[in-house]
C-alpha cells in the first residue's frame, strides 16, 4: 500500500487498520468501474480511497456537503472549532478538504461532490464498483445514504459501511441498521469486517 501522504495529518475518525482495508478493497474494485464515498469530512479515507483508484487509473467520487453531521455542530461531542466558518456560524470541512486532496496530489483523481448525498444521487446513472458509507449517523441520514447508492452498486462490487456496532453500548445503531437491511435484501453476502468497517459484496 502506497499512500502520497500520511492519513493521519489528516482530521478524521477513520483507524488506519480500516484505511488500509479501504485501499485494499478499492485497488481491486476500481478495475472495473469508479468508486464512491459519502462522508469525506476532511479526507482521511478519501486519501486511503483516492490512491487505489489512482493506482487503477480510476475516478473517486466523493459526495459530502462540507456542513457537517450531527454530532459535529456546536455543542455536539465531535465538533471542532477549527472547521467552524466564523461569518457564517455553521460548519466547513470543504477548505480542510480541498487542501488535504491538493497534498495528496489527488485533484485528478477524485472528483468532489459538494451537495447533500440524496440530492447528488438522483439523477446517478453510472454503476459503481465500490460504495463506502460514512455519512451523517442518524437514522434518517444512514438510510437515505443506503437507500440512494446501494442501487448503484454493480454486481460484484463493494459496499463498506462505516461504524458498524451490533452492541448498542458502543455506538450509534444507524450504520448497522442499514448493514442489516442490506443484508436482508438478498442482494448482497458478508465479507470479512475490519474493526467497526462491515464489507458486503453485491451478488445481484
Amino acid at each position: 500500500m502506497r499512500l502520497p501522504i500520511d492519513p493521519e495529518s489528516v482530521k478524521g475518525f477513520l483507524h488506519p487498520e480500516e484505511g488500509a482495508r479501504l485501499f485494499e478493497l478499492a485497488a481491486a474494485a476500481a478495475g472495473f468501474g469508479p468508486c464512491l464515498e459519502v462522508g469525506s469530512y476532511c479526507g482521511r479515507s478519501t486519501v486511503y480511497l483516492g490512491a487505489a483508484c489512482r493506482a487503477q487509473g480510476q475516478l473517486l467520487f466523493a459526495v459530502d456537503h462540507h456542513r457537517g453531521s450531527e454530532e459535529h455542530q456546536p455543542g455536539e461531542a465531535y465538533h471542532d472549532a477549527d472547521l467552524l466558518d466564523v461569518q457564517s456560524g455553521r460548519m466547513d470541512s470543504l477548505r480542510a478538504f480541498r487542501d488535504t486532496l491538493a497534498r495528496a496530489g489527488l485533484e485528478d483523481t477524485v472528483v468532489p461532490l459538494v451537495a447533500p448525498s440524496t440530492l447528488a444521487g438522483r439523477y446517478w446513472g453510472v454503476p459503481l464498483a465500490l460504495v463506502f458509507i460514512d455519512g451523517g449517523h442518524s437514522h434518517a441520514a444512514a438510510l437515505a445514504d443506503y437507500r440512494t447508492w446501494a442501487p448503484r452498486i454493480m454486481p460484484g462490487g463493494i459496499l463498506a459501511i462505516h461504524d458498524i456496532f451490533p452492541n448498542p453500548d458502543d455506538g450509534g445503531q444507524a450504520p448497522y441498521e442499514i448493514y442489516q437491511l442490506a443484508l436482508a435484501s438478498g442482494l448482497f453476502r458478508e465479507l470479512e469486517p475490519t474493526r467497526t468497517l462491515g464489507v458486503l459484496e453485491r451478488i445481484r
